[in-house]
């Protein structure tokens, strides 16, 4: 019975396969049905328009121009989980901000962190403030400035208020954490998917080769 061995291996392969189709479809039920990011404060885009956001990064870019003729280009990801407690999001979001005055090469750049705290309220840091002469000024020899936390207080103060007025503030961060999170939730559930709908064709075949086999079949091979 020189068969039988594989098929049975086969068949318990096909029964594996089948109880993870049932963990992965139970994960995205949960996925589907959960209401994390879908309630409390959604925050405002504020005029900023969404320039880039593939559906195979984790990044988005966002992108305004203001009455007074600056632009404004943010990008944004995920970052590290900061384990805020209940009813907040579970990640921070880094935030790179460049803004541009008209007529001008020169450009200010700010690199961010936002994150919620317990309940609906949004934090935002400043981590570095640069000036650039032009864009190509982003290189590793580059002097970008001490810490921002180095800088005179009051000075903080008013460069959050130079970003708070061209937008970027807590409707803002809000509405970037959520979609942020809301993005990553829907990645997840379709890499969910996909490993189902692989697995689930493994297993059909696993099963079609741990058909039955004859008796007639088995004996002639013995024989």
């Amino acid at each position: 019975m020189p068969r039988v061995t594989p098929i049975l291996r086969r068949a318990h392969k096909a029964i594996e396969e089948l109880d993870l189709l049932k963990v992965l479809q139970s994960e995205i039920n949960h996925e589907l049905s959960s209401h994390r990011f879908q309630t409390g404060e959604s925050g405002s885009p504020e005029d900023f328009v969404l320039e880039w956001d593939s559906p195979k990064s984790q990044d988005v870019v966002l992108r305004k121009k203001c009455a007074s003729g600056e632009e404004v280009a943010i990008s944004a990801l995920l970052g590290r989980d900061t384990f805020q407690g209940d009813g907040s999001f579970p990640r921070e979001a880094l935030v790179k901000i460049c803004v541009k005055k008209p007529g001008l090469n020169s450009l200010l750049q700010f690199d961010c962190v936002a994150s919620r705290k317990g309940g609906n309220e949004s934090e935002f840091d400043i981590q570095n403030a640069n000036y650039m002469h032009s864009p190509s000024s982003l290189d590793s020899s580059f002097y970008k400035g001490p810490p921002f936390s180095s800088l005179d207080p009051d000075l903080q103060h008013e460069l959050k208020q130079y970003l708070a007025t061209r937008g970027i503030g807590e409707d803002f961060i809000n509405f970037l954490l959520l979609y942020l999170h809301r993005k990553e939730q829907g990645q997840y559930v379709n890499w969910l998917q996909k490993l189902k709908d692989i697995i689930g064709e493994n297993s059909e075949r696993h099963l079609h080769g741990a058909e039955f086999v004859p008796h007639s079949n088995v004996t002639s091979k013995k024989s």
